[in-house]
């Protein structure tokens, strides 16, 4: 039996308007699909070429809730570090390019 290019073409349209609409996406935007890792993900603070002042820091560390910021220092790989207190904790503080604010125990 010979098909017609014609109803080639009407089978093809048929099949692909029964296929699930997941099936006809891109397979990069289909959640299922696994994606491959770009970069890998760091935890802050991350070091990087920071445009931060130091008063610039210590406002993004007092918006976390930190008072007595003191002693900011840029370390040389773009991290403004010190201390500051949280509650009745000293505890040291750090702010890195992306502005993570992060902070540890002194």
């Amino acid at each position: 039996m010979w098909i017609g290019s014609r109803s080639g073409l009407a089978v093809a349209g048929l099949w692909l308007a029964l296929l699930p609409a997941q099936a006809q996406q891109n397979p990069m935007d289909n959640p299922s699909v696994v994606q491959p890792k770009s970069e890998k993900a760091e935890k802050p603070p991350v070091a990087g070429a920071n445009s931060f002042s130091e008063g610039q820091a210590r406002d993004l560390i007092e918006s976390k809730g930190f008072t007595n910021v003191s002693a900011l220092m840029n370390d040389g790989q773009g991290i403004w570090r010190g201390t500051a207190s949280k509650g009745a904790a000293k505890v040291s503080v750090s702010v890195d390019y992306k502005g993570n604010v992060t902070a540890g125990q002194e």
